[in-house]
């Protein structure tokens, strides 16, 4: 049996307990939400006997269960010892609490025939005990969502989540006769470069053939447009990612998305991945030709 690395995150409705398990699954963890406390244990068992597979496992648990706030004290002393265990509590004022319900249009789970704010005092009584038991308390009344993620990131990740954690980024070739990518961040346009669609030997080849991309990238402006944007690309990464993006995807267009963009976003992808960067190609106008896209 494996010993695994369990969080389970409660607390108020409407504190940022969704928020706070995403953060947990951005690092690596394997996340369920709203799970009914009866289950607990066997998902552990099942997760512990596998040979592979997660080893971090974050759990939901609140009072859309009914049973969990009672039986919350004789659920977490029946689990193994084998496995490190911590109880995350995220709360925020009531002023905070009746104001994002407020926004959101819901109604509070507890609240009944009553307002927000009865819902929210009821829901404080039920969980006064799980709250004195935390290991960890989150007030996150004056938190945004992304600095809500950011402190979750900071203290449950490790070396190897952190890695993990790295923002994803695809490289995008296209044709602008076929249309624009619907999926991009960012676009740029190389038209531009010269054209190995006006060279008879190189017509029917593609970008990824390397005499088709030294005829459009072996020049100067080439060159100088791989440095600009290879530039730019590294400067706003780190940037989106501590806004909490995960993945950004950059389009690259020619004309016909076979010969310029295709040798462009390969050059620039070898650049990204010298620099450690979690980075790929995709070739849609390759790949809708049945030839191969990625």
């Amino acid at each position: 049996m494996r010993r695994l690395r369990l969080i389970i995150v409660t607390g108020l409705s409407g504190a940022g307990k969704s928020t706070a398990l995403r953060a947990l699954e951005d690092i690596g963890y394997y996340c369920v939400d709203n799970l009914p406390s009866f289950l607990l244990g066997g998902l552990l068992t099942g997760l512990a006997a596998r040979t592979d597979g997660p080893r971090q496992v974050a759990v939901g648990m609140d009072v859309r269960d009914t049973a969990f706030p009672a039986s919350a004290a004789a659920l977490f002393a029946s689990l193994p010892d084998d496995h490190a265990r911590e109880l995350v509590f995220v709360e925020a004022s009531d002023a905070a609490l009746v104001r994002r319900f407020s926004e959101l249009r819901r109604p509070h789970p507890l609240a009944g025939d009553g307002t927000v704010l009865d819902g929210i005092r009821r829901e404080r009584a039920f969980l006064d005990p799980l709250r004195r038991d935390a290991g960890n308390l989150i007030d996150t009344s004056s938190l945004s969502t992304q600095a809500l993620r950011n402190l979750i990131r900071q203290r449950y990740a490790t070396d190897e989540d952190v890695a993990a954690d790295r923002l994803r980024v695809a490289l995008l070739s296209f044709g602008f006769k076929h249309g624009v990518p619907l999926e991009a961040d960012l676009l740029f346009d190389v038209r531009f470069l010269p054209n190995p669609h006006y060279v008879p030997a190189l017509r029917e080849r593609t970008g990824r053939e390397a005499e088709v991309a030294a005829y459009a990238l072996d020049n100067d402006e080439a060159r100088r447009f791989l440095d600009l944007l290879e530039a730019m690309l590294r400067f706003l990464m780190p940037l989106y990612r501590r806004e909490g993006k995960a993945s950004l995807t950059v389009g690259v267009g020619c004309t016909g998305g076979r010969h310029r963009s295709v040798a462009f976003v390969e050059a620039l992808r070898q650049r990204l991945a010298k620099g450690g960067e979690a980075v790929y190609a995709l070739h849609r106008q390759l790949a809708a030709e049945g030839g191969e896209g990625a």
